[in-house]
């Protein structure tokens, strides 16, 4: 089979004579629709999102049923009384459900094997708030009947729901739909355990990919039961950086310390979970101690920054707060760009190309501050202090971050969010040398979406990174921001912005 240039585009970072070789055989189909970025569209955690939005559905639909039903039992009583406590039973078993783990994926596939559970689940939430209208008196306000009736007919509705959900969810999954895209990192008789241990677990969950490894195939197999070697770990970054994967894991015997800290080191960069797995490690530690993938027990090296749900979260905070800004700084955003047009001849806008979450590029929109024809879209010379390029509304705008406000759009966009490290053009320099070859471990603050505003820069490193040590408390600031990410966080930060921007004497 002839591969098309589509096809090929990660040949530069994976041996495309490994994969011609394999071209006919469904392990290579799946590596490349992996390298094409065909990504989910709906991941599990908006599964288990959407089946609380069910369970809401269920229990107030079947409330409301059962009240229409019988209207003689609460002829006296204001219908907001029942809403309230119908909404109070909604949050209740969606609470219950959620301790019990019935929210997560594997579970919500296979709603059968936790019949008894969703079952107790349902009861449960009706117990207590029978004993809660016994406890606190409000048996005169609240009908026993509808009680009653709502319990017996809603257990009904749930269950029912939860099947359907489940057979929708089988139906999509047949050929991982909503699986994790995971690869392994070395090769050999533990990549082969660990394979086995996956494919004889139920719902694991996972899609393996392939194989990383260092070792050449004189030591490794170019085929571990039918997963295949792409290419040495340095191939492993790349490979992430242009293909949507959610897990690494790690096959390397705890013994082999060195190497295992050697590999750890370079992809603790890459935004992804990273696991170490423990199938036939001498090591045995308590079984708390262990994450599982499937029936595979494993170690949690790294995990992919915000969690799971904090994305989610954030995506609705950045698009809800920046499309009001938006309105209401309109009138400024338009003085802003008249002012511009009036101070020099050329565009109003200003686009730059600069490196995104997962060093993806991204445009990104500022108002114009320099002359048309001086302006640097690599921003392979910063500004300085009286830097002769910015004009004079520019030195306004750049002193107190109006430039910054376009990306607003760029947030809206989904390229940025509120909140984050900023996002640095290619070419951006510590002196004479790129921020990379500065910063160990730089490329780290790429595991989350670059932000308007950051940790970084409510602390007063903004501006000028003309020395290492501006770029390197800089970084710093970023990594811990990532890893204490909350939504409190991100409210705290914004709140400091504003004083912060006042305060700034190195924006020029």
């Amino acid at each position: 089979m002839k591969l098309n240039p589509q096809q090929l585009r990660f040949a530069t970072t994976v041996d495309i004579n490994s994969l011609l070789k394999a071209e006919n055989r469904p392990q290579f189909r799946k590596v490349v629709q992996a390298s094409l970025g065909k990504s989910r569209r709906l991941s599990p955690q908006m599964v288990m999102m959407l089946a609380g939005f069910l369970d809401w559905a269920v229990v107030l639909g079947t409330a409301a049923g059962v009240l229409a039903r019988y209207p003689g039992t609460a002829a006296h009583i204001e219908f907001p009384v029942y809403a309230i406590f119908a909404i109070f039973g909604a949050a209740l078993l969606t609470g219950i459900l959620h301790i019990l783990g019935l929210y997560q994926f594997g579970n919500l596939l296979s709603p059968f094997r936790r019949l008894t559970r969703l079952t107790f689940a349902w009861f449960v939430t009706f117990g207590i708030m029978a004993g809660g209208i016994f406890l606190f008196k409000y048996g005169e306000f609240i009908s026993r009947i509808w009680l009653v009736s709502w319990a017996i007919t809603g257990v009904f509705f749930f269950i029912s729901a939860r099947f359907l959900l489940g057979g929708f969810l089988r139906l999509r999954n047949r050929d991982g739909h909503f699986n994790k895209r995971a690869v392994l990192v070395g090769g050999g008789e533990n990549a082969a355990r660990v394979i086995s241990v996956i494919e004889n677990s139920h719902e694991a969950g996972i899609n393996l990919i392939g194989v990383f490894d260092d070792r050449d195939d004189a030591r490794v197999p170019g085929e571990v039961k039918g997963l295949f070697k792409l290419g040495r770990i340095e191939d492993l970054i790349s490979f992430v950086r242009s293909t949507p994967i959610d897990t690494l894991i790690v096959t390397l015997p705890t013994t082999a310390e060195q190497r295992l800290l050697d590999i750890l080191d370079r992809l603790w960069v890459l935004p992804v979970d990273i696991r170490l797995s423990a199938q036939g490690q001498r090591l045995r530690l308590r079984p708390r101690a262990y994450s599982y993938i499937g029936n595979l027990p494993c170690l949690d090296v790294y995990d992919k920054p915000l969690g799971e749900w904090g994305p989610y979260l954030k995506a609705v905070l950045d698009k809800s707060i920046a499309g009001i800004m938006l309105v209401l700084l309109a009138p400024l955003l338009g003085l802003i760009a008249l002012a511009i047009k009036l101070d020099s001849k050329g565009p109003v806008i200003f686009k730059q190309k600069r490196y995104g979450f997962n060093n993806e590029l991204i445009e990104v929109y500022k108002f114009r501050s320099m002359r048309a024809d001086k302006t640097d879209a690599n921003a392979s010379k910063l500004v300085t202090r009286g830097d002769s390029r910015v004009t004079r509304v520019g030195r306004f705008i750049r002193r107190t971050t109006m430039d910054e406000l376009p990306q607003l759009f760029n947030v809206l966009k989904g390229d940025l969010s509120l909140v984050g490290p900023r996002p640095h053009a290619t070419q951006a320099k510590a002196g004479e040398a790129l921020y990379e070859h500065v910063v160990d471990g730089y490329f780290a603050r790429h595991r989350v979406k670059p932000g308007l505003t950051g940790w970084a820069q409510i602390n007063g490193w903004r501006g000028e990174t003309d020395t290492a040590e501006k770029i390197e408390r800089r970084v710093e600031h970023d990594l811990y921001y990532i890893e204490n990410w909350s939504l409190t966080f991100d409210l705290y930060i914004l709140a400091r912005t504003p004083l912060a921007l006042i305060t700034t004497q190195n924006a020029y």
